[in-house]
């Protein structure tokens, strides 16, 4: 007679592994995966916990002999003492949640392909996003995965594992917070439109959806009335469950329960500390700390107490960028923090990450004194203040910043985005104009490094506006920039100087400023202006039906478009450019 198989669960997807994976840390040493595909959900999953998968198996019937159950297959039957079934099938006419347009770089799940170097965005919330993410990244993609919604304690065990792996290694960008809100088309790419302040709309060359899934019945497995009759034949969920009623933590809270009711003198792991508990657990900082942080803080310059400017090098991936772009940085509410404030929730949040997108700034020199060549750098740079906490907001990142100093660990994302770059600055004899306001000017650092370095001889001008001189903490450097190179004028305007006029952004624009100090005027026909800051003085207009509004307090984009400049949107390009995440 057969050997008797302590376990067989039926589909290799994350709730099937995670079960299987339980029963082993369980003691049980008899667990076998029977898969009907040719690969598993999670891969990488069999290997690292010494799991026994058999490839091309679809079951037939569950049935019972005695004492054992009889799984019969395509291929061969198994007898076991108990069996999970994990499968998982699609909702029949399953569409996309929001708006999207059609064609072949849109997809339901399915991977594209080629998939290698090509940038993905999955949309969902499930454990099958994941599979689908992990799968994305292991082929090579660019991956994001629009996950709104998420909760952990609601993925399998080596789903949550296997996403925090990809994060940490910077090979997957998660958005927990977004997801978005239409997939539109531009230049013959899906456009996917959030239309929040935290995340900007991207452009992908995929974007795959992650369909609504549901456990099957015992219908699907052919499992008899006496088979199930033993109490002995257990089901990954219902074919009735909806995303709110879906089993938590499917596949660990299934494999305990299981394994309780059948094997009871198993030895079973403990089960994993609540944030709030976790707290109390001695080394949970340092284990946190190693489970999430993949880079390093290699340099921490304060310009003062509130204000600094830090470099981040990765332990993965490459930190190529263009000038301009942002990436974002991280830390756990764990960490201690510079005030008395605290976030609301904080016991839930205890073990999470804080994070937050920051332009790239750029150190402008290199250590031999010449300009910088950021191409081949390591590390990146970030401009940064601390953000105090009001009686609206606590923010949560810069008060743990403040604290930090080189060597000290951190969270730094996989993917550099954004379309604030120098793309349509083509004429080395235009006239470019950066303004900015307080650390606005991290972004403008990194351009006017880049046209200066690579010739560009027209007329660069860059004027930022702060409270103070003890606000700039790039002076010395631009000062420099302006010794060496006749084309090029730093403006600081600070407002809170007795020394200096009250002026703000847009008070060098009506005047004509620039014309009068420096023989440059604003020629629509020759000219960019790039706008990174405050939103209220970018100023930018809404359009009610046909016509434009600008906001009640006037912005540079108004006082531009009244001399012939217009905005630079994505589907009417012009030469007022602006960064809109701030």
């Amino acid at each position: 007679m057969a050997d008797v198989l302590d376990l067989i669960v039926i589909g290799g997807n994350a709730g099937g592994l995670s079960a299987a994976v339980f029963a082993r840390q369980s003691g049980l040493d008899r667990v076998t995966v029977l898969e009907r595909g040719t690969t598993l959900a999670l891969p990488g999953v069999a290997g690292e916990y010494g799991l026994d998968v058999s490839y091309g198996e679809t079951v037939t019937s569950v049935d019972v002999d005695g004492d054992d159950l009889v799984v019969t297959t395509d291929r061969h039957t198994s007898r076991a003492r108990a069996v999970l079934v994990a499968l998982r099938t699609s909702v029949e006419g399953w569409t996309p949640p929001i708006p999207s347009i059609g064609g072949d770089r849109v997809h339901i799940d399915e991977i594209p392909s080629p998939a290698n170097d090509v940038d993905v965005l999955v949309v969902g919330y499930r454990d099958h996003a994941v599979e689908l993410t992990v799968r994305l990244a292991d082929l090579g993609a660019g991956v994001v995965l629009a996950a709104k919604g998420m909760n952990p304690h609601r993925l399998s065990p080596v789903g949550a594992q296997l996403l925090n792996d990809l994060e940490r290694e910077r090979r997957a960008t998660l958005l927990y917070a977004s997801t978005p809100t239409q997939i539109s088309e531009a230049d013959g790419f899906p456009m996917a439109e959030f239309n929040d302040r935290r995340t900007p709309d991207l452009q992908f060359d995929h974007v795959v959806f992650s369909s609504g899934r549901r456990a099957v019945g015992p219908e699907a497995v052919g499992a008899t009335a006496a088979a199930l009759a033993t109490g002995r034949v257990w089901f990954l969920g219902t074919a009735e469950e909806t995303p709110e009623n879906a089993p938590s933590a499917p596949g660990a809270s299934i494999g305990r329960e299981l394994i309780t009711a059948v094997f009871p003198d198993a030895a079973m792991p403990e089960p994993k500390p609540t944030s709030a508990n976790r707290q109390s657990v001695p080394g949970a900082v340092d284990e946190l700390r190693l489970e999430h942080y993949n880079a390093t803080i290699t340099h921490f310059e304060p310009t003062h107490s509130d204000l600094w400017v830090l470099r981040v090098r990765p332990d993965h991936g490459s930190v190529s960028h263009l000038p301009g772009q942002y990436a974002s940085l991280g830390l756990g509410y764990w960490e201690e923090r510079i005030d008395d404030a605290m976030e609301a929730n904080i016991d839930e949040r205890w073990d999470k990450l804080v994070r937050r997108s920051y332009s790239i700034s750029h150190r402008i020199f290199d250590e031999h004194g010449y300009l910088a060549d950021e191409a081949g750098a390591n590390e990146l740079e970030f401009y940064i203040v601390l953000v105090p906490p009001t009686p609206d907001n606590v923010p949560g990142l810069t008060p743990r910043l403040a604290l930090k100093k080189p060597g000290d660990r951190i969270y730094l994302g996989p993917k550099v985005a954004g379309r604030y770059t120098l793309a349509p600055v083509t004429n080395p004899a235009d006239t470019v104009v950066f303004l900015s306001t307080g650390t606005g000017e991290a972004p403008q650092n990194a351009m006017v490094t880049e046209l200066l370095r690579k010739g560009h001889h027209g007329p660069i001008i860059s004027a930022v506006s702060v409270r103070q001189w003890a606000d700039l903490g790039y002076l010395d450097k631009h000062r420099e920039l302006e010794r060496r190179y006749a084309n090029y004028h730093y403006f600081p305007q600070p407002t809170r100087e007795a020394d200096v006029p009250k002026r703000y952004l847009q008070d060098l624009i009506r005047d004509d400023v620039f014309a009068a100090e420096y023989g440059v005027k604003l020629d629509p026909a020759t000219t960019h202006v790039f706008l990174c800051g405050n939103p209220a003085m970018i100023g930018l207009p809404e359009l009610e039906g046909d016509e434009v509004v600008y906001p009640e307090t006037v912005g540079v984009v108004q006082l531009l478009a009244e001399r012939g400049f217009t905005l630079d949107q994505r589907k009417q390009r012009g030469n007022v450019h602006y960064e809109e995440y701030w």
